[in-house]
């Protein structure tokens, strides 16, 4: 193990994020320098805390079953190179998860029953930051080609992830993606204060010198048809996504102003990063200028719309969540080593309540979006409400209005688009909408597979990647007849966290 008293002698440590007040004021990651480097100064310390236990659910906890105290220990020893190499070893991008994951390793840590739990997620992303410093992340090409294809259909991060492991296996691989850049929601679903673009590049430029072929700006379905993509290719692997979002189609849902959060993150980020904004013709950009914003949806989308939100100068931001206000410490009902749902506080809303630009409202439902006279939305009517019985029940006497010029939708999503490639290609889908496949990720189509949120269902990018190279497995060995590629896990496996 690390430092056998380490648990005992320190306490967690997180890095402190820049003032509040510098930050609002640009798109930089809310880190000094970034997220990895903020962290070094405590890091071994904090690695030290790893117990390297007998059984650690830390490796349950997370779904690319990361090997966490190998990789404590050897951050612990100076050993970086090492580290890197055995975080390597489950993940293929820890750049990324060390940012966005919300890390139910952590909730998962035996040292978390009643202490708090190691700083895993900072560990895992002053490895990465490291090694790219170092120079220790290499590009890894074939030692030999297969001649046979294969097409991924979306670049975000299950496509990514099956793409560099069948890269890697030897086959010729082509990664299609309809926005004009590689990334999917990585590149324009992510704001740059969460994850700066020059981590997805300096990947995406290690995986082109590796092989792989990116085809940016191909609408697959429409520019391409499925099955004549099927045809030109050995195998096909959708890594869609979940991009149907949920809607609210309530009174007054017509009314200008109105929008779901991925028309409004993609334009602010493309803003942000100084690149033109493509809009329909008579339409201007969705920005937050100005204006009262209501947010509808309490997750990590709304967190995003809301930290976009704050640097756009908006009046007053108001995110809306339907449930009651989570409890702080871990509920009876939720034990350890689950992923309680507790009261959280992103950098987004640090931002909101030392700003005093937002505020987060539990346990509301909207009735109704109130209009001007120019058929623009001006505020939404709520009321108050609460569980009995297991049934939604509103609260009488307690209908409000509260002014919105900009109402954004931050719902979660529904399943994969089905018209256009999913149609064509005849795949089947499941109960909830999502594309079906068996236990090989295959769908009801010979020869094309399906990973991350389409089959899934939406979720986190943890479980993307790990499914994008549980995918790449199967695929390799449906092509190869056999696969050394590891697969983390099958697609019917639910994580033990909720």
């Amino acid at each position: 193990m690390a430092d056998p008293k380490g648990f005992l002698k320190s306490g967690r440590k997180v890095a402190e994020r820049r003032p509040v007040q510098e930050r609002v004021h640009d798109w930089n990651e809310v880190y000094p320098g970034s997220a990895g480097r903020a962290l070094l100064p405590i890091i071994t310390e904090q690695a030290g805390r790893c117990m390297d236990c007998g059984i650690p659910f830390c490796h349950q906890g997370c779904p690319l079953g990361n090997i966490i105290p190998e990789w404590n220990d050897l951050v612990w020893r100076d050993d970086w190179e090492g580290a890197i190499e055995r975080l390597h070893a489950t993940n293929n991008f820890p750049e990324f998860t060390g940012r966005l994951c919300p890390a139910p390793c952590e909730t998962a840590c035996v040292l978390g029953i009643n202490q708090d739990p190691v700083t895993i997620k900072n560990v895992e992303v002053s490895i990465i930051d490291k090694a790219w410093e170092s120079g220790f992340v290499r590009p890894q090409p074939p030692e030999w080609l297969s001649g046979r294809t294969v097409a991924v259909v979306g670049s975000g991060p299950a496509g990514l992830a099956a793409a560099q492991q069948l890269t890697r296996a030897g086959h010729t691989v082509a990664v299609y993606e309809r926005a004009d850049k590689i990334g999917g929601l990585l590149r324009y679903g992510i704001p740059e204060f969460k994850m700066e673009k020059q981590h997805l590049d300096r990947r995406l430029d290690q995986m082109r010198r590796e092989g792989t072929v990116f085809r940016a700006g191909v609408d697959v379905g429409a520019d391409l048809a499925g099955r004549d993509l099927k045809d030109r290719y050995d195998a096909v692997v959708l890594a869609i996504g979940a991009t149907e979002a949920r809607d609210l189609p309530i009174a007054g849902r017509e009314l200008s102003g109105i929008h779901q959060a991925m028309e409004f993150l993609p334009q602010a980020n493309r803003s942000s990063l100084g690149e033109d904004v493509p809009l329909p013709e008579g339409q201007q950009q969705i920005t937050a200028e100005g204006k009262h914003v209501v947010i509808i949806g309490g997750g990590d989308t709304g967190a995003d719309c809301l930290g976009t939100s704050t640097r756009q100068g908006a009046l007053s931001v108001t995110q809306l969540e339907i449930m009651p206000e989570p409890p702080v410490e871990r509920p009876a009902g939720q034990p350890w080593p689950t992923y309680p749902m507790v009261f959280r506080v992103s950098s987004a809303h640090e931002e909101a309540d030392e700003t005093e630009v937002g505020s987060r409202v539990y346990a509301v439902s909207t009735k109704e979006f109130l209009g001007d006279e120019d058929g623009a939305v001006r505020a939404l009517r709520l009321v108050d409400v609460k569980f009995e019985d297991g049934k939604l029940v509103e609260i009488e006497g307690t209908e409000r209005e509260i002014p919105a010029q900009l109402v954004l939708f931050a719902m979660g999503f529904t399943g994969p688009q089905r018209s256009g490639l999913v149609e064509q290609l005849g795949v089947d889908l499941d109960e909830r909408g999502n594309v079906a496949r068996d236990a090989s990720y295959m769908t009801s189509v010979p020869g094309v597979f399906v990973a991350g949120d389409a089959g899934r269902g939406q979720s986190l990018i943890v479980w993307a990647i790990a499914e994008g190279r549980s995918a790449a497995a199967s695929v390799d060995r449906h092509l190869a007849g056999s696969t050394t590629l590891p697969a983390p896990i099958l697609p019917t496996e639910r994580p033990l966290v909720v």
